[in-house]
């Protein structure tokens, strides 16, 4: 059974947990713990700033999906592009997600570089032959001779009120794939950072962001603002430090791993919250070096627990020299097996969140 399900009985009101569980209140610990040089900065500003600052670069880099033109996308994540480089280079596409993964992963093939948008990674399902057996695999299949440099993006994961068909995570399902590089950015800089470095890069890359997020704004650093701002993939990020357990965790939840790490503090325990930024290739490396300094790990995700994150980066845990270090099994914090209920109510008690993490770092931790 899930940590989440576990915990589903005592849990804190609800009006309490809805507000925890806030854009806000996710980005509180990251905004006190930045160094600022700007104004601030949304997740959606940020990719459209990387995608901009790309198609400025590069003439080969266009945009397609649905409403992505005219309608400045889905969630404004396309404003101004239309105007800026016109039809040719940011095209709106029927509802037909197999269709357009196919012409993008055709154009990829013959030497442009298009962004294909997809309204949620829930649809990309209609598309995930063209995603896995063309993007994916031709380029080994054709021995190194047709390389297929194209990004698939968009929102992945719960929202808020969307049920079953719109809330599912798929980043273990695309992490298993090889060919693929996969990143699923949390704040602002991971969104910038990340998504020029996917633009550039000559192999298909997934980029997994969440709806939720979007709005959230975070400090605009001098660093962010400059147009070389690239993150390499495979490279996760000490969202916090600490040293009495790891938490690991990617993409909302990593603001909900920062807001448990401040409760945790106040009761003297320290928590180093890793940032994974990379689901493929995934860093186990930083998480190695975490876990013998803490002797104690929890990852969290909104999946399934059944085969998802949390269980590869167990068994890869236990196949380390990290395993030795280990004072208590690996906690696995993941989403209720269930399929995602319409039902606010419902919907607040499938998802982990930062009190879930909370009392499962002080399960694992024995302490009261």
């Amino acid at each position: 059974m899930s940590a989440a399900l576990k915990s589903l009985l005592k849990q804190q009101p609800l009006a309490a947990r809805l507000a925890a569980r806030s854009p806000r209140a996710l980005a509180a610990a990251m905004r006190r713990s930045s160094s600022v040089t700007g104004d601030s900065i949304t997740v959606r500003e940020a990719l459209n700033q990387a995608i901009d600052e790309e198609m400025e670069r590069d003439e080969s880099v266009w945009l397609l999906g649905e409403e992505v033109a005219q309608y400045n996308g889905a969630y404004k994540v396309s404003k101004g592009l239309l105007d800026k480089y016109g039809p040719k280079r940011v095209v709106d596409t029927p509802i037909t997600e197999m269709g357009f993964a196919g012409i993008a992963v055709g154009a990829a093939f013959h030497g442009t570089k298009p962004i294909c948008e997809f309204m949620t990674f829930n649809f990309a399902m209609q598309a995930i032959d063209q995603i896995v057996n063309s993007g994916a695999k031709t380029n080994y299949m054709s021995g190194g001779f047709t390389g297929c440099p194209i990004v698939f993006r968009g929102p992945n994961g719960a929202a808020a009120g969307v049920a079953a068909q719109h809330s599912q995570d798929y980043a273990s399902w695309y992490g298993q794939i090889p060919g693929l590089k996969v990143v699923s950015p949390y704040d602002a800089e991971d969104a910038k950072g990340l998504m020029k470095a996917a633009i550039r890069d000559p192999n298909p890359v997934v980029v997994l962001e969440n709806e939720l997020m979007y709005g959230v704004s975070f400090p605009a650093t001098a660093e962010l603002a400059s147009k070389d701002f690239v993150l390499p993939f495979g490279k996760a990020k000490i969202a916090r430090e600490g040293s009495d357990v790891t938490i690991a965790t990617y993409s909302r939840p990593v603001g909900f791993a920062l807001e448990a790490a401040e409760m945790l503090a106040k009761e003297g325990i320290s928590a180093e919250v890793i940032n994974l930024r990379s689901i493929r290739p995934l860093d186990l490396e930083t998480i190695v070096k975490s876990v013998k300094k803490t002797n104690h790990l929890l990852t969290v995700e909104q999946g399934f627990p059944k085969f998802g994150m949390g269980s590869e980066i167990s068994a890869q845990i236990m196949e380390s020299e990290a395993f030795d270090y280990l004072d208590a099994p690996v906690c696995r914090i993941t989403g209720a097996d269930v399929p995602m209920p319409y039902a606010q109510n419902l919907e607040a008690l499938a998802l982990p969140d930062a009190e879930v993490i909370y009392k499962q770092v002080k399960r694992v931790l024995n302490v009261e």
